[in-house]
C-alpha cells in the first residue's frame, strides 16, 4: 500500500467534506472482501466524482488509469504516480493498457476505471477497457455512480455529494469468449444506468 496515498486522503477527505459537503456512500458493503484485486468502473462527470470514488472505497486503494497527457508534466506526473494512478494512450493503446492494470490485479490491487473515457452526464457507449481488463484479469468489475458537485462552480448547486456501489459483475464462463464479453460489457452498461437512477 502507498503511504503517501494513505497521508494525502487524510489530508483530501476533510478539505472534501468542507468544500463540497459530506458524502454519503451508499452501499460499500457490496465491495469485495477477498484480497484478491478486482476493477471498479464508476461513472464521470467531472474530476471531484474520483476523489469521491477514492474517499469513498477507503481504506481500500484504487490504482486509476488516467490519460497519458496528465503526466506530460513533471510534477503532474510524479504526484499522480504517487497517488497510484497510470497513464494509458487513449487514442492509440497499446500493450501497457492491459499488462499495467493486469499485473497491479494479480498483485491484489484494486483498478479503478471510467468507462465512458469522458466527463459526461449523457449517456455514451462503454469502452471495452474495464470488461477487457476484468475478463483477463478473470476477476469482477464493480460498478459504481457518482452524484453531486463537478467542480468548485457547482458545489452551491446540488445536493452534497453521493456515490454507490452495484453488485460485482462476474464474466460468464459459460458462453464463448465474444458472447461473454458482450454481455459482461452490456451487463455493466445496464448496472451503471440502474445505479445512476438510485443515486440521482
Amino acid at each position: 500500500m502507498s503511504t503517501f496515498y494513505s497521508f494525502a486522503k487524510g489530508v483530501v477527505a476533510p478539505l472534501f467534506a468542507i468544500i463540497f459537503g459530506r458524502m454519503n456512500v451508499l452501499q460499500k458493503e457490496k465491495l469485495p472482501k477477498s484480497e484478491k484485486g478486482y476493477v471498479i468502473a464508476c461513472t464521470h462527470t467531472g474530476w471531484v466524482d474520483i476523489l469521491a470514488l477514492g474517499l469513498a472505497a477507503s481504506p481500500t486503494q484504487i490504482h486509476f488509469m488516467a490519460k497519458k497527457e496528465l503526466f506530460e508534466n513533471k510534477l503532474v506526473g510524479w504526484l499522480m504516480t504517487k497517488l497510484n494512478a497510470f497513464p494509458v494512450d487513449r487514442e492509440n493503446p497499446g500493450p501497457s493498457a492491459i499488462k499495467i492494470p493486469m499485473r497491479l490485479i494479480k498483485e491484489g490491487n484494486v483498478v479503478g476505471i471510467f468507462p465512458s473515457g469522458t466527463r459526461t452526464e449523457e449517456d455514451v457507449p462503454l469502452k471495452r477497457g474495464a470488461v477487457t481488463i476484468a475478463s483477463y484479469a478473470k476477476v469482477p468489475i464493480v460498478p459504481a455512480a457518482y452524484y453531486g458537485p463537478n467542480n468548485f462552480k457547482e458545489m452551491f448547486k446540488k445536493r452534497g455529494p453521493r456515490i454507490i456501489f452495484g453488485d460485482p459483475i462476474y464474466l460468464d464462463e459459460n458462453l464463448s469468449k465474444k458472447e461473454a464479453l458482450d454481455k459482461l460489457a452490456n451487463d455493466l452498461d445496464q448496472a451503471l444506468k440502474d445505479l445512476k437512477k438510485q443515486v440521482y
